[in-house]
């Protein structure tokens, strides 16, 4: 089972939880940590891999996100620029709040079951890599259609957002994307 969540920075706001097992994706709306957690923990024995929408680490030698030392990337966010994907710093007004849970979420996990693969994706990349428009619905659909079994339903861009994130976490365990950075932390973007 792979989980992909497109993680908001507030609990306030949509997070895309899908899960993929076989060629099937299911999407859901979490909001709080505790749904995520509770969701996490009800499928744990499953869970092989979780691929979050958001940094999962600190640039190296920044010791807080509130303590402004002047570092603000990650080697795998200047990898990310070196290859031209749009991307926020995660020092960024919001983008701090968004890191914060990130890394919080990834601890929790680790410790409802530390066998559980936890890998920082963004679903930003994997379109841009695959030259998909990253706010059109039916090119997103048609792509990921390719990959995974969905519904035919209406679908958020926080769903879909999340179907990306576990599609990418798919792609990794085939040996069809790779990471992207070193210790302070890897983003893992499809190979293609």
């Amino acid at each position: 089972m792979i989980v992909g969540i497109d993680l908001a920075g507030s609990e306030k706001r949509d997070t895309g939880f899908c899960v993929i097992t076989d060629k099937l994706a299911k999407v859901q709306i979490l909001n709080t940590n505790e749904q995520i957690i509770e969701k996490i923990t009800e499928l744990a024995d499953l869970i092989r891999i979780v691929c979050i929408d958001a940094p999962l680490t600190l640039p190296s030698g920044r010791i807080s996100l509130e303590e402004n030392n002047g570092i603000h990337f990650r080697q795998c966010d200047l990898e990310l620029r070196k290859l031209g994907i749009r991307f926020f710093p995660i020092t960024l007004g919001p983008m701090r709040m968004l890191t914060k849970r990130g890394m919080f979420l990834k601890e929790e996990i680790l410790k409802i079951n530390p066998k559980i693969k936890v890998i920082e994706v963004y679903p930003g990349a994997s379109y841009d890599i695959f030259k998909v428009n990253r706010k059109d619905e039916k090119q997103i659909i048609k792509w990921i259609k390719s990959f995974v079994e969905i519904k035919d339903l209406a679908y958020t861009q926080d769903e879909l957002d999340g179907i990306c994130c576990a599609i990418t976490g798919k792609l990794y365990l085939e040996g069809k994307a790779r990471g992207i950075g070193n210790d302070d932390g890897k983003i893992i973007i499809p190979i293609i």
